[in-house]
């Protein structure tokens, strides 16, 4: 279980602030007229320090303070992978305004019309070395293709793909499923450049009609989130992905 204790050190109107309940002079307010409380006592001191571990309550009921947030997303079809856009959902949109108030962000991109895996986090070192291809993080897609994939497409990723404006470092293919009208296969990468598996594929005369990410490293997408659902990481979780990064 992780704890929902404040987890900075901070002054209380800017940790309320971050917290998503309201403007600067809103939280003020609350704490003016002894709405809030830390380690259960009321604070009436917009200025008061919080110290990490404090205990954040709103008119008795305890508040999650974290502002460091790792957040598993099944994102669906039809959603951007940004934090915000003008005529389009986002990501964001998903989850409760608390994340984008502390600043958690996506880890990568999946175009709109892709699914599957999207991690957030707060954590921007975490989320550059995810991303590196120093780090040797595997990326799992599950991809349905147009046309009969054979052992020289499994050849082909096995080599690199050489695309149009860089060359795809070597991936793994597995052919699940496959006749001549339509292939089903799992693909691995250790990039996530724009658009890459279906330009991959697409390279080897195989569209793309369908794709969705399965897993990041050592962290599946939970098979009990139907899309558009989300949950905070477990600690283990959180281990795993540092203990991946690091080389451990």
């Amino acid at each position: 279980m992780i704890s929902t204790a404040a987890d900075v050190s901070m002054r209380l109107d800017k940790l309320l602030t971050t917290l998503a309940l309201g403007s600067r002079s809103h939280v003020r307010g609350l704490v003016k007229t002894g709405r809030i409380g830390v380690n259960g006592q009321p604070v009436r001191t917009a200025d008061y320090r919080v110290d990490q571990g404090d205990i954040i309550a709103l008119d008795g009921a305890v508040l999650d303070a974290r502002t460091v947030r790792h957040v598993m997303l099944n994102k669906p079809r039809g959603v951007l992978t940004a934090a915000r856009d003008a005529k389009q959902p986002t990501v964001l949109d998903l989850l409760p305004p608390v994340y984008a108030s502390c600043g958690c962000m996506p880890v990568g991109r999946l175009d709109k019309d892709t699914e599957g895996l999207l991690l957030l986090t707060t954590d921007g070192t975490l989320a550059h070395m995810l991303l590196s291809p120093k780090r040797h993080v595997w990326k799992c897609y599950q991809a349905e293709v147009e046309g009969a994939l054979q052992a020289k497409d499994i050849a082909a990723f096995e080599r690199g793909i050489a695309l149009s404006d860089f060359t795809a470092l070597p991936a793994r293919l597995e052919i699940l499923e496959t006749d001549l009208q339509k292939s089903t296969a799992k693909v691995w990468v250790q990039e996530g450049k724009f658009h890459q598996v279906r330009r991959m594929f697409a390279a080897l005369g195989h569209p793309v009609t369908g794709l969705k990410r399965l897993s990041i490293g050592p962290l599946p997408l939970d098979a009990s989130l139907a899309p558009g659902e989300y949950r905070d990481l477990t600690a283990d979780e959180i281990q795993s992905l540092l203990e991946a990064v690091s080389g451990e």
